[in-house]
């Protein structure tokens, strides 16, 4: 492959990293998927009412990514982008609440665990709902570097 001196970082990003975007999507997926079963099942920690509605957002991302990688159906970044940004949403939200940017008095989590409850904190900052946002925030990149890759691919 010879080397366009005039592609920007972004055309280049597409350009190698397309061809693996569904791949690690799935990735990421699997390993959100392992890392709350963990979590939940055998560390023992119970999920708050944001991790519930963010596991139900997560859980088939993966299946639908390896039923598309499977298929090689093209168009599966359509059907990950719901769930996908319906899940950062909501991770966001509890970020937003997690970190105390917002007071706790906007905390939906009436009943059961705390949504601000601290399990683990890794290098004083990655916590559970930093690792989930950080699951949606590269399912949701993969599946854009997809389609512009697609986009490319075509022309």
């Amino acid at each position: 492959m010879s080397m366009n001196p005039t592609e920007t970082i972004f055309q280049k990003v597409i350009k190698y990293v397309g061809p693996y975007a569904l791949y690690i999507a799935f990735i990421q997926g699997l390993v959100a998927f392992l890392g709350s079963m963990y979590y939940s099942n055998i560390a023992g920690y119970p999920p708050c009412s944001l991790c519930w509605y963010q596991r139900i957002a997560m859980f088939p991302l993966w299946l639908t990514l390896l039923v598309g990688i499977l298929r090689r159906d093209q168009s599966v970044h359509a059907y990950i982008l719901i769930p996908a940004w319906i899940g950062w949403i909501i991770s966001l939200y509890h970020n937003v609440l997690y970190y105390k940017w917002i007071p706790d008095t906007f905390a939906k989590c009436t009943s059961g665990v705390s949504c601000t409850t601290k399990y683990i904190e890794y290098a004083n900052f990655i916590t559970i709902p930093f690792m989930a946002f950080v699951a949606f925030s590269v399912i949701l990149i993969s599946m854009y570097i997809h389609r512009q890759y697609l986009k490319i691919r075509t022309v």
